[in-house]
């Protein structure tokens, strides 16, 4: 199977503090792992093209865009919340981050390849239509969702977010939007504080309480997502990939291993054989131990490539 992986130098400029968790280094570590393991070879490398305003007005209000630009610092950073900044760099490499998945999009609808792992940062999935929170400038899953429906014509399309925080972002976005299935399993409670009391036909929450390991893990999924995800017969599957649910990251509690998210990324892809013709895009969320994250994305592109 062909994997793109798609990233860009820009998503490295946006740097809040040395002491911030969302830092340039988790790509650097996520592409040591890559080289380590020997994965990178196999990966057709492209680089993320900037988001266009259209795009992004698919999902966000434009006053909201224009806030964005309007609170680019000429230097030093801008809080936009207590832990969402912006350097002079910063939406740069945020157009970066949601152009890369409606690049990723591009890629598998064309058949140029069968799925795409994007390699970016700032993340995306706590970003709101008109609110930047929890690192998110944008929202890039929904972006490049947005822009299948729009551009490609697609009926149907899940978003798997096994990010160990809520969704909520995306979830504000398409809470009215039955062409999207979205998924998201988390710590509850815990930030941002949201979705589990969700009811929705097409939005399935999954919350889970702190200590959550492999085992419970996988029942839920099982018995929550599995059959919604066939039944729904989805066109193109994203992944909001936050490996933060890892037992040693540092900003949560739950006890996940890499082999968990080998085994969803095989579960999930086996719908995407079914129904999608194979077609996923995965985008970097969360994760925040440097280890960790390297060797959970390696463990989850290797399950995207699966036998060869």
């Amino acid at each position: 199977m062909t994997v793109a992986f798609i990233s860009h130098p820009d998503c490295e400029k946006h740097e809040i503090s040395p002491n911030h968790p969302e830092r340039p280094q988790r790509l650097a570590a996520i592409m040591d792992r890559m080289i380590a393991s020997g994965i990178d070879g196999r990966l057709q490398h492209q680089q993320a093209p900037r988001a266009t305003r259209d795009q992004l007005l698919r999902v966000h209000d434009s006053s909201y865009v224009d806030l964005i630009y309007a609170n680019i610092p000429e230097q030093g950073c801008v809080w936009l919340d207590g832990d969402t900044a912006m350097n002079p760099h910063t939406v740069d490499a945020a157009l970066r981050a949601a152009g890369a998945v409606v690049h990723g999009v591009d890629l598998v609808m064309a058949r140029d390849v069968n799925a795409a792992f994007c390699s970016i940062r700032p993340p995306g999935h706590h970003a709101e239509r008109n609110r930047a929170m929890g690192f998110c400038i944008f929202d890039n899953i929904a972006v490049g969702a947005a822009h299948a429906l729009s551009e490609h014509g697609l009926e149907r399309i899940a978003i798997v977010d096994f990010d160990v925080h809520h969704g909520n972002g995306t979830e504000d976005i398409f809470r009215n939007e039955p062409r999207v299935l979205f998924c998201s399993s988390f710590q509850h409670p815990f930030y941002p504080g949201t979705g589990a009391d969700t009811v929705s036909d097409h939005i399935i929450n999954i919350p889970l309480p702190a200590g959550t390991g492999s085992e419970e893990y996988r029942a839920a999924v099982e018995a929550h997502w599995l059959q919604p995800l066939d039944d729904f017969r989805p066109e193109l599957i994203l992944f909001s990939a936050g490996f933060d649910a890892h037992a040693e990251d540092p900003l949560a509690q739950l006890e996940l291993v890499e082999a968990d998210y080998a085994w969803i990324t095989a579960q999930v892809k086996r719908v995407a054989d079914r129904h999608a013709d194979g077609r996923i895009v995965s985008t970097l969320e969360g994760g925040y131990n440097l280890s960790a994250l390297g060797r959970s994305v390696v463990a989850h592109i290797e399950a995207l490539i699966g036998n060869e």
